[in-house]
Formats: C-alpha cells, structure tokens, sequence
C-alpha cells in the first residue's frame, strides 16, 4: 500500500536528520500524526524558534539567543582560561559537569582533509584575536579523540604556543573515536583534570 504524499515527505525529511534510520522514522511521523493539531503546531513552533531565534555568541561562537551568551556575559568567569571544542553541543556537555569555571571557543568543526575542511574554515583566526587580546594564560584543547580532533588539537599547539600561551590537552580518559557528547561526566571530568601539556 502506498503512502500519502505528507507523510512520505515527513519520513524523508525525519530520516535527514542524525541518528534516524528508516524505521525510526516512520514511527516518529506515525506518531506525530496521532498527537492533536496543537501539540504539533507546538512543535513546529519551537523547531522555527530555534531557527529564527538562535545566533553564534559573538565572543565564543557558542550557541545563545543574544550576542553574547551566558558564559561569556558572565563576570565570574575565569577569563584567563579558553576551553576550545569542536561543536556548540560540546560547550552544553562539559558545562553540565559544573567544574570547569573559564571560558569557551567553538571551532564549529575540525580540520579533516578529507572532507575539505582545512584551518581556515574554522574559528581558529577568531581563536588567535582572543588570544592577542592579552590576558588568556591557558588554553585547553577539548576536540573530540578521533583523527580529526587530534590533527586539529596539533595543529592549535603549533600555532598558539609560540603566542606565549599555555597550551594544554584534555587527559585519555575518554575513548579514541569517542565524542564529548557521549562521555559521561566523570570521564570529563577525570579528562579536564588530567590534562596535559601539548609539546
């Protein structure tokens, strides 16, 4: 039996998004068809929300619904120190662990050759200005332990310490090809605390 159109559309568009399989997707769209005309338009509402109310914080590029976000607009913050991530998710994950007390820079990526990402299609030359702007003692590479998160946590000793700036890589404890996201926050913990020196 074939499909009706809207809800082939809804499956083909749920399917886009990460995580999502074919099955998932038709269970999602049967499901939504059952909750009534209000939950749904809620839904959507809150889906545009993010879409026309959500910029990158002018400072940090982290996600936030003003120019700058919570993080960077607060003053108790150790401005001393820049966490660096690869995604705004990542900022959310260590955040949760309540411990760490600095600041963030997203990279909105890392460097990965083989997708035709190179440095200068990150936030690295945004990165350097902080830096410049004097102040920065430590800079903590927090990018995911994969290749490509290595390649670019290399990449960021090479270019920053010769800045005058300590430059530090969060400790083993989470698994190579792991990302944050998944890390429960022990493990981050245990990783910020046991960072290291990058040579």
């Amino acid at each position: 039996m074939k499909r009706p159109e809207s809800v082939s559309e809804l499956i083909t568009e749920l399917k886009k998004l990460p995580g999502i399989g074919q099955k998932t997707a038709e269970r999602l769209s049967f499901f939504m068809m059952r909750r009534s005309k209000d939950q749904t338009e809620r839904l959507a509402k809150s889906i545009m929300n993010v879409k026309e109310k959500i910029v990158l914080c002018a400072i940090c590029h982290g996600i936030s619904e003003n120019e700058t976000c919570n993080v960077c607009a607060d003053p108790a913050r150790a401005s001393d120190s820049i966490c660096v991530v690869e995604e705004p998710y990542d900022v959310f994950v260590l955040e949760n662990m309540g411990e760490f007390r600095g600041t963030y820079h997203v990279l909105m990526g890392a460097i990965s050759p083989l997708d035709g990402i190179g440095p200068d299609d990150l936030t690295i030359d945004a990165l350097k200005l902080r830096i410049e702007a004097g102040g920065i003692k430590e800079v903590i590479v927090a990018t995911n332990p994969n290749m490509e998160g290595e390649s670019t946590a290399v990449y960021l000793a090479r270019i920053l310490k010769p800045m005058g700036v300590r430059v530090t890589r969060i400790a083993r404890g989470l698994p190579v090809g792991a990302d944050l996201e998944y890390a429960d926050p022990v493990t981050l913990l245990k990783s910020l605390e046991g960072r290291r020196e990058m040579e």
